[in-house]
């Protein structure tokens, strides 16, 4: 998958293209009902299959002082575009000016001039422009003037009947329903970042962690999970059974959200290196000990517990 981060450069390989447009933050099941049918236009007609998205979130620029509510910051969703078969994620800067764009030039100077999009997919509930100007039918009426088809996907929903969403999605993680966000996501919920320096009391106690801050990333309730951790390579993964702890460590004094993982079995030095980590079952919340004693013993007993989680798991696998 190619990735282009202005409309205004596309080369000509990437335009004539079949685009999914929208933020797709999750990338869940609904996203890709709408990117798989951009997917099927673009193969019946032999054009590229193409991905828009805005870069940062627009809730970001116009909300700046949210709760951090990411789902797939930008590797991520991109990992997981690639892994849908994308030939191109174009990546829109998303700020104030671009936010003043009228929804009829966002359409004529973007989706036109600049991508020569030939068809333009988007979910039934996509708006866009100045003031959310934009909207489906603006897209059907201004394509058939303009020379480009539109499809609206409608909403997509699970077995149980409820449509899949990224608010969904956010529920079920501030619930510790790291399986109910797996339904929707299509796949586990990870948290992706770079392995930062720690206080190294993990290692003191026996049990050295691999530690993530979580930035613009969501928080999903706080305790302690049975996790997978991937060690990424050339968009590859090696993955490592563990338990981690995300929270903010009040045994000593915390205050920040830091996500803690013991990789069982392992052993090296993983300082600096990109990893991601699958919130595979929520175990316990997050509580304050008395001392190192009670911390590694319960850490023990984590552990104990994630392995049998994991282990059963992939036996239900087979």
């Amino acid at each position: 998958m190619r990735i282009y981060r202005h409309f205004e450069t596309l080369p000509q390989e990437a335009r004539g293209a079949a685009i999914a447009v929208g933020n797709f933050d999750g990338v869940h099941l609904g996203h890709q009902g709408v990117i798989g049918e951009a997917g099927r236009i673009a193969r019946a007609a032999n054009r590229p299959w193409a991905v828009l998205t805005f870069e940062p979130h627009p809730r970001r620029v116009f909300k700046p002082d949210l709760e951090p509510f990411r789902l797939t910051p930008f590797r991520a969703k991109a990992r997981a575009l690639e892994g849908l078969g994308v030939d191109a994620m174009i990546v829109q800067r998303f700020n104030r000016d671009f936010s003043q764009r009228p929804a009829e030039d966002f359409v004529t100077q973007v989706l036109v001039e600049g991508f020569g999009a030939r068809h333009v997919v988007a979910g039934y509930d996509f708006v866009f422009g100045h003031n959310r100007g934009g909207n489906c039918e603006m897209l059907l009426a201004m394509g058939q003037k303009l020379g480009f088809g539109f499809t609206a996907v409608s909403a997509i929903e699970g077995p149980d009947g409820q449509v899949y969403s990224s608010t969904r999605v956010r529920q079920c993680l501030a619930g510790g329903d790291v399986a109910g966000a797996a339904a929707v996501l299509g796949r586990p919920f990870e948290i992706e970042g770079r392995v930062a320096h720690g206080d190294k009391r993990g290692r003191q106690i026996g049990f050295p962690t691999v530690n993530l801050h979580l930035g613009s990333m969501v928080r999903p309730a706080l305790g302690v999970y049975a996790v997978r951790v991937g060690l990424l390579h050339d968009r590859e993964a090696r993955w490592i059974d563990g338990v981690a702890n995300v929270g903010k460590r009040p045994t000593f004094g915390g205050e920040d959200v830091v996500l803690e993982a013991h990789l069982f079995d392992f052993t090296g030095d993983l300082y600096g290196k990109r990893v991601t980590v699958q919130l595979l079952q929520y175990i316990r919340a997050e509580k304050k000990f008395d001392g190192l004693a009670a911390l590694r013993a319960q850490i023990a007993a984590d552990g104990d517990a994630a392995r049998g989680i994991l282990k059963e798991m992939q036996a239900n696998q087979k």
